[in-house]
C-alpha cells in the first residue's frame, strides 16, 4: 500500500497572510475578528467578521490577473503558491501525475454582486467578460492547476463548510491508490459581503455580539452564532517514497479519512451526532492503537449553539466517553472566524503544524463552561503536549461530515 505525506503548506486568513505569521498569532492566543469594513452596516444585526488584512496579491500574480480574478481566486493562488514553494516540489513530478483538488463552498459571490449591480445601473455591455469564470466554484482549482501545470486529476468539491476537508481527503485517496504521485489540495472563500451576511443573519447562523472578543466563542455557554471569515489554505500531499527520494521535508503522514452524510436536515446536524461520529471513527481507523492523551482534535467548533453541542456528542460516540475526556480539543474558529469552504483546509494546516511543533493552539475567547460541551477545549492559552496524532473535523450544511487523521511519520 502506498503511503501519503504532507510536504508543503500555505495559508492566508485573518490572523496571518502566510503560515508562519498565522501560526505565531494563533499560538499567542490572538484573533482576527473586528467590525466589518467592506460595506455599510446600517440595518445589519451582525457586525463582526474575520477579514483578511493587508493582503498583497501582487506577491503571487501580475496586475492583469488581479484585475481578472475574484478575491477568492486570488486567495487560492496565494495559498497554493506558498504550499508549492514550501514543498519545493515543482519540476520533480511528471505534470500528468500532479493533481489539484481545490474547493470553495460559494465561489465568486463578490464579483457576481459587482457585475449584477453594473448590469442594473449601466446595462449588459458593462458586465465583465470574466463574470462567469469568477463565479465558478471550480475556478480556484482551474487557475491553481494552470499556474502550476497540474495535468493530473483536477476538481472542486462543494460540500459547504466541509468542502476543503473533502478535497484533501479525496486527494489523499488519489495518491494512496496510485492515480497521482502528488496533489495540491485545499480551499478558498471570500464571502464577506452584504448578501451573504444578510442571508446568514436571517437563517440565524451569525453571532450578533458587538464585542470582537466575545463574538466567535466555540464551546462557550454564551455562544450565539458564528463569525464569517475568509481566506485560503493549501497542502501538498505526496507519495512517501517520492518525497523521501527527493529529500523533502515531511510534516506528517495522512493516515485516515472519513466522509458521511447525516441525511437529516439541510442546516441542522443530526441531534445524536451519528454522522459526525461515524466520520471521526472512520478516520481513527488509520491510527490503529493510540493513546488518547497524545491526540489533538481541531474541531469544527463553529460557535453556534447546536454545532458545538452535537460535535461534542459525535466525539464521544467516536472515541468513547472515557477517551473523549482524555483527548485535547480546540476550535481555531475563535481566531480565524468560520471560513466556510476554506475552513477545513485551514484547520488541516493548523493540525499538521500542531503535530510538528507538539503545541496545541487554544480556543480563544472561551470564558463560560458549558456542561453540554464538557471536553478539554484548551482554553485561551496554547499547550505544549507530546502528540502522536491529530484529527481535523468538518461538518457542513447539507449534513456533510468529514474528518482527516494525521500522525508523525514512522519509517
Amino acid at each position: 500500500m502506498r503511503r501519503v505525506v504532507v510536504t508543503g503548506l500555505g495559508a492566508v486568513n485573518a490572523v496571518g497572510n502566510d503560515m508562519a505569521s498565522m501560526w505565531g498569532n494563533l499560538t499567542a492566543g490572538r484573533h482576527g475578528i473586528a467590525r466589518i469594513t467592506r460595506f455599510d452596516l446600517t440595518d445589519f444585526r451582525a457586525t463582526m467578521a474575520a477579514e483578511v488584512k493587508d493582503f498583497d496579491p501582487l506577491q503571487y500574480m501580475d496586475r492583469s490577473e488581479v484585475r481578472r480574478h475574484d478575491l477568492y481566486i486570488q486567495y487560492a493562488l496565494a495559498a497554493a503558491a506558498q504550499a508549492f514553494a514550501d514543498a519545493g516540489i515543482e519540476g520533480t513530478v511528471d505534470p500528468k501525475r500532479m493533481g489539484c483538488y481545490f474547493s470553495s463552498g460559494i465561489g465568486g459571490m463578490g464579483s457576481t454582486l459587482d457585475d449584477y449591480n453594473k448590469l442594473l445601473s449601466k446595462g449588459p455591455r458593462r458586465v465583465s467578460p470574466y463574470s462567469i469564470t469568477n463565479v465558478m466554484g471550480n475556478a480556484g482549482a482551474g487557475f491553481v492547476a494552470i499556474k502550476h501545470g497540474c495535468k493530473g486529476p483536477c476538481m472542486s468539491i462543494t460540500t459547504a463548510c466541509a468542502s476543503s476537508t473533502h478535497a484533501i481527503g479525496e486527494a489523499y485517496r488519489c495518491v494512496l491508490h496510485g492515480y497521482a504521485d502528488a496533489m495540491v489540495a485545499g480551499g478558498a472563500e471570500a464571502t464577506i459581503n452584504p448578501l451573504a451576511t444578510a442571508g446568514f443573519i436571517n437563517c440565524q447562523a451569525l453571532s450578533t455580539s458587538d464585542d470582537p472578543d466575545r463574538a466567535s466563542i466555540p464551546f462557550d455557554r454564551e455562544r450565539n452564532g458564528f463569525v464569517m471569515g475568509e481566506g485560503s489554505a493549501a497542502l501538498i500531499l505526496e507519495e512517501y517514497e517520492h518525497a523521501k527520494a527527493r529529500g523533502a521535508h515531511i510534516y506528517a503522514e495522512v493516515v485516515g479519512y472519513g466522509s458521511t452524510c447525516d441525511a437529516h436536515h439541510i442546516t441542522a446536524p443530526d441531534p445524536e451526532g451519528e454522522g459526525g461520529g461515524d466520520a471521526i471513527a472512520m478516520a481513527l481507523e488509520g491510527l490503529g492503537a493510540y493513546d488518547p492523551s497524545r491526540v489533538y482534535v481541531n474541531a469544527h467548533g463553529t460557535s453556534t449553539p447546536m454545532n458545538d453541542k452535537i460535535e461534542t456528542l459525535a466525539m464521544k460516540r467516536a472515541f468513547g466517553e472515557e477517551n473523549a475526556h482524555k483527548i485535547m480539543v480546540s476550535s481555531t474558529k475563535g481566531a480565524t472566524g468560520h471560513m466556510l469552504g476554506a475552513a477545513g483546509a485551514t484547520e488541516a494546516v493548523i493540525s499538521v503544524l500542531a503535530l510538528e511543533n507538539d503545541l496545541v493552539p487554544p480556543t480563544v475567547g472561551y470564558q463560560v463552561p458549558d456542561p453540554e460541551c464538557d471536553l478539554d477545549v484548551v482554553p485561551n492559552t496554547a499547550r505544549k503536549a507530546e502528540l502522536d496524532a491529530v484529527l481535523s473535523t468538518s461538518l457542513g450544511f447539507g449534513g456533510h461530515n468529514g474528518c482527516l487523521a494525521f500522525r508523525k511519520i514512522r519509517d
